[in-house]
């Protein structure tokens, strides 16, 4: 198996009140030091969708301050793992974040997303932190079987329920 890879740190601030969890960043991720950085991935076209903002046409930069700015967080249920690859399935020897610390970075959080299977294996650790979970359909490009619209669908309704 490959070396061992460390994930992005959390954007979040502290007046949250939705965080994305992702699994752990793909090979475009880590090598841009960016979040969604692989350019087929849905996931900065659908909060631009839901937060009424063209997401893809702004510096990423910008992208987290406006998410911030809106109540959103991002980060992932893995630290540091072993994978080749991008995909989810080959992931060995995951470690997870530390999420006991997010009402510390974030006292008024209280709705968690999962994008996609691999994140949800977090679920029932953030539900016994307090939190209302939902796992929603992956962005990824290696989620084809969903349409942009299907998983927008999906998404603004947990953004809804989170007040967004």
């Amino acid at each position: 198996m490959g070396e061992r890879l460390v994930g992005l740190p959390p954007v979040i601030a502290r007046h949250a009140r939705l965080l994305v969890l992702g699994s752990f960043p793909g090979e475009a991720s880590l090598r841009a030091g960016q979040y969604y950085a692989h350019p087929r991935n849905h996931f900065w076209p659908l909060m631009g969708s839901l937060l009424g903002a063209d997401l893809t046409a702004l510096p990423y930069r910008q992208r987290l301050t406006l998410l911030r700015a809106r109540g959103v967080g991002l980060w992932d249920v893995y630290a540091r793992c072993r994978r080749e690859g991008s995909l989810d399935q080959a992931i060995e020897e995951a470690e997870w974040n530390d999420f006991a610390s997010l009402r510390r970075r974030a006292p008024d959080l209280r709705h968690v997303a999962h994008n996609g299977g691999e994140s949800a294996r977090a679920t029932r650790a953030l539900q016994a932190l307090g939190y209302t979970v939902w796992r929603l359909p992956s962005t990824s490009p290696a989620n084809a079987s969903w349409s942009f619209e299907r998983k927008r669908e999906a998404w603004h309704a947990a953004f809804v329920a989170a007040g967004l």
